[in-house]
């Protein structure tokens, strides 16, 4: 067991340089076109909409844009990181050391949680620099931060393991990730949507992670806080379990 564990923790380690060796595109790059977004909308928006009452768009925004920095870069580290190896034929040697399939799953989540987070506190010290951002509850961002990057990264381990090239994983990406990553309430309060797409909205799991971690910085969201962290931990309990399943069948791992 030990033997398992030391394993995923060297697995860990080299998934952390792997993304940090070229942390301009891993890294910088999604901070500078985040803090973009931050820009035009700030802008050209701020003075024009209010989403709570007493609070400038830009401060509304901010907590937005940090999650969605999160997801997309957690879910992208496991699945170009898993897609890449099996390409090139490198998790063939990593199938062979002695990692059960728990640590493997384990060494994967915990550095897309590092990516996610490393990107999600870049654009936040942008903000607090450029806008004034406080926060309510540090334990409610903290703690809505890692389950949701954990989350995506299980989400993008799914997505790895399932494609056989990166033009499934793109269109994993581009129809299912992205599109549920921008309706889930970065840009907008669900509340000023039509009372479809209000019920709708509360179908995307993605939702209640941006609306958890918001609550945290302001104590004021759409839905009850212990409601998104109900369905953001569950939904995390289900991709864990999908994913520990296909380890240990080896699905297209092991083919």
């Amino acid at each position: 067991m030990l033997m398992h564990f030391s394993g995923g923790w060297a697995l860990f380690i080299k998934e952390v340089r792997r993304f940090y060796s070229v942390a301009i595109q891993t890294i910088f790059a999604p901070i500078v076109a985040t803090l973009l977004y931050l820009l035009i909308f700030g802008q050209v928006i701020d003075a024009r909409l209010e989403v709570f009452s007493g609070m400038d768009y830009s401060q509304f925004l901010i907590p937005g844009l940090v999650m969605m920095t999160v997801l997309q870069n957690a879910f992208a580290n496991t699945s170009s990181s898993l897609i890449q190896s099996k390409m090139h034929g490198n998790l063939t040697f990593v199938l062979l050391s002695p990692i059960s399939p728990l640590a493997f799953y384990l060494a994967f989540v915990g550095a897309s949680i590092v990516r996610g987070l490393a990107v999600g506190i870049g654009v936040l010290m942008a903000g607090w620099i450029g806008f004034d951002v406080t926060w309510q509850s540090p334990a409610w961002v903290l703690l809505f931060a890692v389950l949701s990057a954990a989350t995506m990264g299980a989400v993008g381990m799914i997505a790895g393991i399932l494609s056989d090239k990166f033009d499934h994983l793109s269109a994993f990406q581009n129809f299912i990730i992205i599109p549920l990553t921008f309706l889930s309430g970065v840009f907008y309060s669900i509340q000023a949507l039509p009372d479809f797409w209000q019920w709708a909205s509360h179908f995307n799991p993605f939702f209640y992670m941006v609306d958890g971690f918001r609550y945290g910085f302001f104590g004021m969201a759409d839905v009850s806080a212990w409601v998104s962290l109900s369905v953001t931990l569950s939904f995390f309990v289900l991709v864990s379990l999908i994913n520990l399943i296909l380890l240990y069948k080896g699905v297209k791992i092991r083919d």
